[in-house]
């Protein structure tokens, strides 16, 4: 699958009752109750396609990137970059791979080059490196790495400060990082408990 459209089945203009009528369709094909184990990762991904989807706004920001980024490449662009293998180009590959729905193979590239000491800010357009950051940070908070994506969330903050970008949707930005510092101050109160 390239993207969430293809992943869900659906036109990229397609209404909210026709995403929320596709995912379901899907769902029940991947549940792991009827497909098995095997189709967890395959549904894990239709989850987050239809989240995204399935929100106005982060559907907005997801069509933006996709189409700014990606859309319309005549090419294996893939490849491409990683043929080269400088610094721009592997930070234009981790945003790629994310919005082609590779999240192990961006979050591994991203990791290659560095994890939180690599600037994708000084190789990606300003949008892109927001939206890849906060990409990026869901997907490593899905995989328990609570203090990364608490650590991207502050900088995108920290940007999104100094000159909005993101805007109505700053406030849930904000929670989201409450969210991670919760759950960090619940991690370290479980490392620092004595074993039993």
């Amino acid at each position: 699958m390239h993207n969430h459209y293809e992943l869900l089945g659906i036109e990229q203009g397609a209404s909210a009752s026709s995403i929320k009528k596709a995912y379901r369709e899907k769902a029940k094909q991947l549940h792991p109750d009827i497909a098995g184990q095997s189709a967890a990762e395959a549904m894990r991904k239709l989850i987050g396609a239809y989240e995204v989807l399935s929100d106005p706004q982060r559907r907005f920001e997801y069509d933006r990137a996709y189409a700014r980024f990606v859309k319309n490449r005549g090419f294996d662009y893939r490849t491409w970059l990683n043929e080269r293998g400088d610094p721009a180009s592997q930070a234009k590959l981790v945003f790629f791979e994310l919005l082609h729905l590779e999240e192990e193979r961006a979050i591994a590239i991203w990791r290659e080059n560095g994890a939180l000491d690599f600037q994708m800010e000084k190789y990606l357009d300003r949008e892109d490196w927001m939206d890849c950051l906060f990409i990026l940070a869901e997907e490593l908070d899905k995989r328990n790495f609570t203090f990364e994506s608490y650590k991207l969330v502050t900088r995108i903050l920290a940007e999104e400060k100094r000159r909005p970008y993101f805007r109505l949707f700053t406030a849930e930005i904000e929670g989201y990082l409450k969210t991670l510092a919760k759950k960090l101050k619940l991690q370290e109160h479980t490392d620092d408990s004595p074993e039993k």
